[in-house]
């Protein structure tokens, strides 16, 4: 008979926010339930152009096998944040917390605003854009790659007495971070290879096919 201590407790999903130069954590957010479904889309960086060869796509011929970098990847999923769930948990400001944690993976700091507008006021004419810390999206121990979130949208749909939020469902999208979106030597660099490096692992596990299932007993 099964018991309960023997079931192995679910891994969450989450975000890592790391500081780029130290590579410590910041802050880890932990998804309160997994999503049901991921959508990915991996389009690849083909050296032609969007056509990727010859012919009436009017690339060059001899690009069209080459790659210029590695594949754009992005993800999305619904996430949900319920409070009614953790009901053992005090919890006076609903999911505010939550949400704003989660804002602020997209939004400058007062300070760096202040900062912005200090070197204004003072005549600078040209004003970096805010860097904002590194951002990881972990799926399990296989999946750990540096994103930067493109959409956050949040759909609340309760309340507390006086209008905290009790539950949310938040769709999340993402762009994985590249090589080619970072600068060399950057931290969210290496940990793309990682994760790259951690794909051709899993590729070299998958079992090959042969030439009589695909009705070419003779090959090709």
């Amino acid at each position: 008979m099964t018991r309960y201590a023997d079931i192995p407790k679910p891994i969450r999903s989450g975000l890592v926010i790391v500081d780029p130069e130290r590579g410590t954590p910041q802050r880890i957010i932990v998804l309160q339930f997994n999503p049901d479904t991921l959508e990915r889309s991996v389009a690849p960086q083909a050296a032609g152009g969007e056509g990727g060869g010859g012919g009436d796509s009017g690339g060059d011929r001899n690009e069209a096998l080459r790659l210029k970098g590695p594949a754009q990847e992005t993800w999305k999923f619904t996430a949900e944040i319920d409070a009614t769930d953790q009901l053992d948990v005090a919890a006076p400001n609903g999911i505010h917390p939550q949400l704003a944690v989660l804002e602020m993976l997209v939004q400058p700091t007062t300070a760096q605003l202040r900062a912005a507008s200090h070197l204004s006021k003072k005549g600078t004419i040209e004003i970096s854009p805010i860097e904002t810390p590194l951002t990881l999206f972990t799926w399990g121990s296989k999946r750990v790659m540096p994103v930067r979130l493109t959409e956050l949208s949040v759909n609340e749909s309760a309340f507390d007495v006086h209008l905290n939020p009790m539950r949310a469902s938040l769709s999340i999208g993402m762009k994985v971070l590249t090589v080619s979106d970072l600068p060399a030597g950057h931290r969210g660099a290496e940990l793309y290879l990682a994760h790259l490096a951690q794909k051709e692992q899993l590729a070299r596990a998958a079992q090959g096919g042969s030439f009589a299932a695909l009705g070419l007993g003779r090959g090709i």
